[in-house]
């Protein structure tokens, strides 16, 4: 049992689920990029009460599932998602699809999944993977963050799609619902949407956690948590900051690279001088997230670790968060009726 699937690696798992299932029903054009920057995926929070192995909660993505979601929703794709309270549901419905020749992405659990090698597993339940087949007991798996296909066994799987704590994903499935060929006027208007959205998310969230005032915030939290929290507990905070970024994100600030690249595309779409000049200010804040995670690793292995050391990773974010205000503010002022 198995479907016509054509397996494309990525730098990050939703992006790639999402290319890869709305390529096969007809969206030809879409890539990695441009899936990224129509489902708004840019983005920063800090959320110190929410806590992840031991450590504040930190994204640099939006919340896991929307970008599927609103680039289905700004391309017009009907999509069908379920979560399971049952085990058994939860498989009937993905044989199912199998049997009827749907690929369908899945939401995990990292820490059971096999094929990862052991220093990349822990608990984050936020992966997500396509399962394209069984052959016997062997579910076939195209996740796009590894280079080739490959497959999880029936008690394998049912362990990672139902995964315990925090974000725990319920056995969840989703895909689109038929199939649609996307025109070129739909990809530009999903372009403006998705620009105008992230323009949002970045700039006007009320409150201090979120966007580029979120990456200030935390700038200024880093230069107290020395004193605060004593070096070791505020060098394990720096360790899940670089932790998420790294591990769950897709290294050194690499979501600011891929949406640089959407910008870069968007301008093939919308030949305006101002996405090439803003992808060029995004490049350089994923520049920025990456030397900081060089400085937070030296905190957090003890190889720096005074309290200029601190403040210097302080003034990283504080940095970042100047360069993302100025180029969203320049993206809000793009006249797209020129």
């Amino acid at each position: 049992m198995k479907t016509e699937f054509q397996h494309l690696q990525a730098a990050h798992c939703e992006n790639g689920v999402t290319t890869n299932l709305l390529r096969a029903v007809g969206a030809h054009q879409l890539t990695e990029p441009l899936s990224f920057g129509i489902g708004s995926g840019l983005f920063f929070i800090y959320i110190p009460l929410l806590k992840i192995n031991n450590g504040p909660a930190f994204a640099f993505r939006t919340m896991p599932g929307l970008i599927f979601k609103r680039t289905c929703k700004s391309l017009a794709i009907p999509v069908v998602r379920k979560k399971f309270s049952s085990r058994e549901a939860a498989e009937q419905a993905l044989e199912d699809c199998l049997r009827a020749g749907q690929p369908v992405g899945c939401q995990v659990g990292v820490y059971y999944l096999t094929y990862f090698p052991k220093e990349y597993r822990f608990h984050f339940n936020a992966h997500n993977l396509i399962v394209y087949g069984r052959e016997e007991d062997q579910y076939l798996v195209s996740d796009p963050v590894m280079e080739n296909v490959t497959s999880l066994s029936r008690y394998e799987l049912e362990r990672v799609r139902f995964a315990k704590g925090a974000l725990a994903p319920r056995g969840q499935l989703y895909y689109p619902r038929e199939k649609k060929i996307v025109t070129d006027d739909q990809l530009r208007s999903a372009i403006k949407s998705g620009i105008k959205r992230n323009v949002r998310d970045m700039l006007y969230i009320p409150g201090s956690i979120a966007g580029v005032k979120g990456i200030a915030y935390t700038g200024k939290k880093i230069k107290k948590w020395r004193d605060k929290l004593g070096p070791e507990k505020a060098g394990l905070y720096l360790a899940q900051l670089v932790r998420m970024q790294e591990e769950i994100g897709t290294g050194g600030g690499g979501f600011r690279y891929i949406y640089g690249a959407f910008l870069q595309e968007a301008y093939a779409f919308h030949p305006i001088d101002t996405l090439p000049e803003v992808s060029k200010m995004i490049t350089e804040a994923g520049d920025l997230w990456r030397a900081a995670a060089v400085q937070a690793a030296g905190i957090y292995k003890g190889r720096i670790g005074s309290q200029a050391d601190f403040d210097q990773m302080g003034d990283y974010l504080i940095k970042i968060s100047g360069i993302e205000k100025e180029a969203f503010k320049t993206l809000a002022k793009i006249n797209w009726k020129a």
